[in-house]
C-alpha cells in the first residue's frame, strides 16, 4: 500500500512539473510574440537599387556645423607605482593626434563618398595649427573654419596602458561664442551655403559653445527656405532650440531628459509617446533615437519603426553616433524612406563599434552587409 501511495505521489509530481514546463513555454511564446510586434523585421524592405543609391552619395555636398576637437592618444606601459602618490607611472611608447567631434562626422561623410564642408570655430593657438594640419592630411577643406584668438582649440587626451583606458584629460572652453565671433561665424556659414549646392546640413553639437541658438535659427531658416534637409545630433543646452529641422537624433537618455517622461529603455510605445511630444515641440519631421544595444527607433509622429541591433563583437563605441548621423545625412539627401535611413545608419554605427578607436565607416563593408541582411 505504501508503494502504491509513493508511486501515485510520483505521478502527481511529474504531472505538476509538466504543467510548469508548458506554462513556461506559453510565457516564452507570448514574450516572443510581443517582441515580434514591437521589433518588426525588415528583411522585406521594398526593393531598391542600393548600389545606385551608394553611387549617388559621391555627388553630395554635406555641410557640417559643430564643435571640432583634437583626439590625442598616448599609449604606454605601466611598470611601477609612483613614490609620490598611489598612481601608476606610464612609460609612453606612442602618441597620436586624430580629428574628433564634428570633424569625425566629416570623416564619415567623406568615407561614404560625399564632400564634407566642416564649419566650426577654433582658437588661434598652437593646437589650431595641429588641427589644420590634420585636416590637410585627411584631405578635408578648411574653408568653413573660423579662428578666434579668445578661444582654445579643444584637446582631449586619452592615456592608454596595457589596453586599458586609464585617464582622459580635456582642455577646452565651453562658453558660448562671443557676439562678434557669432556674427562672423553665421555670415561665414551663410556665404558658403549661398556659394555652392549643399544637399544636407548636419548640426553636430558637443556642447562646447560653437553652436548657439542664433546660429541654429539662422541656418535652419535658410535651409527651410531653400529645401535643404537638416539633421541634428543634440546636447542638453540647445536641446529645444532646434525648431523645424528635418531629422532630430537624440540618444535614449537625451530623449528622456528632453521630454521629461520617465520610460524604460525597451518600452517602444513609451518611446513613441515621448517622440510625439518632441515632434509637437520641435516641429521636426523625423525623430531618430539611438538605443545602443536595442538598436534604433525612427518616427514621423504618426508611425514608428524600430530596427534591432546586430549581434557584434564590440571593441569600442566611441564615434558611433558620428557615423550614424553622417550616414543618415546622405540617406536623407538621397530621398530614402525613413526605415531605410534607420537600417543603413544602424548598420554603419554598429560596424565602427567592432573597431578599436574612433574610425570612420567602410562604404564597401556597409553596402555588403546591407545587401546580405535587408535588401
Amino acid at each position: 500500500m505504501a508503494f502504491c501511495f509513493r508511486h501515485r505521489k510520483s505521478r502527481i509530481g511529474q504531472a505538476k512539473q509538466k504543467r510548469i514546463r508548458i506554462q513556461k513555454l506559453i510565457e516564452r511564446f507570448r514574450l516572443f510574440s510581443y517582441l515580434c510586434i514591437l521589433i518588426p523585421k525588415f528583411n522585406l524592405v521594398n526593393k531598391i537599387d542600393l548600389q545606385s543609391v551608394f553611387d549617388t552619395f559621391n555627388q553630395f555636398n554635406i555641410l557640417i556645423i559643430g564643435d571640432v576637437m583634437i583626439d590625442s592618444y598616448m599609449w604606454g606601459k605601466v611598470n611601477r607605482i609612483s613614490p609620490e602618490a598611489p598612481v601608476p607611472i606610464i612609460m609612453s611608447t606612442k602618441q597620436e593626434n586624430r580629428l574628433g567631434g564634428a570633424a569625425n562626422v566629416a570623416l564619415n561623410v567623406q568615407a561614404l563618398g560625399a564632400k564634407p564642408i566642416l564649419c566650426s570655430v577654433v582658437g588661434k593657438d598652437t593646437r589650431s595649427r595641429t588641427f589644420f594640419s590634420l585636416l590637410k592630411k585627411r584631405k578635408l577643406s578648411s574653408e568653413g573654419i573660423v579662428e578666434d584668438e579668445n578661444r582654445k582649440t579643444t584637446l582631449k587626451t586619452r592615456i592608454i596602458a596595457d589596453n586599458q583606458h586609464l585617464l582622459r584629460v580635456d582642455e577646452e572652453i565651453d562658453e558660448m561664442l562671443a557676439k562678434d565671433t557669432e556674427s562672423r561665424f553665421i555670415h561665414h556659414i551663410l556665404s558658403i551655403l549661398a556659394g555652392q549646392k549643399i544637399h544636407a546640413i548636419i548640426f553636430e553639437d558637443y556642447d562646447k559653445g560653437c553652436i548657439t541658438p542664433k546660429v541654429i535659427h539662422s541656418v535652419v531658416e535658410y535651409a527651410n527656405k531653400n529645401d535643404i534637409p537638416s539633421l541634428v545630433d543634440p546636447k542638453k543646452r540647445n536641446f529645444m532650440e532646434y525648431q523645424n529641422v528635418t531629422l532630430f537624433k537624440p540618444n535614449f537618455k537625451e530623449l528622456v531628459e528632453g521630454s521629461k517622461i520617465d520610460i524604460p529603455k525597451g518600452d517602444f510605445k513609451g518611446i513613441h509617446e515621448a517622440s510625439k511630444l518632441l515632434h509637437h515641440k520641435l516641429s521636426a519631421k523625423y525623430i531618430f533615437v539611438t538605443l545602443s544595444e536595442l538598436g534604433v527607433f525612427i518616427s514621423n509622429q504618426d508611425f514608428y519603426k524600430t530596427i534591432p541591433a546586430e549581434i557584434r563583437d564590440i571593441a569600442d563605441v566611441s564615434g558611433a553616433g558620428d557615423t550614424l548621423i553622417g550616414t543618415a545625412s546622405l540617406c536623407l539627401a538621397a530621398g530614402l524612406e525613413p526605415e531605410v535611413i534607420a537600417i543603413l545608419s544602424n548598420l554603419a554605427g554598429g560596424q565602427v563599434c567592432e573597431k578599436v578607436g574612433v574610425v570612420p565607416v567602410n562604404k564597401e563593408q556597409l553596402l555588403k552587409e546591407a545587401l546580405e541582411k535587408y535588401f
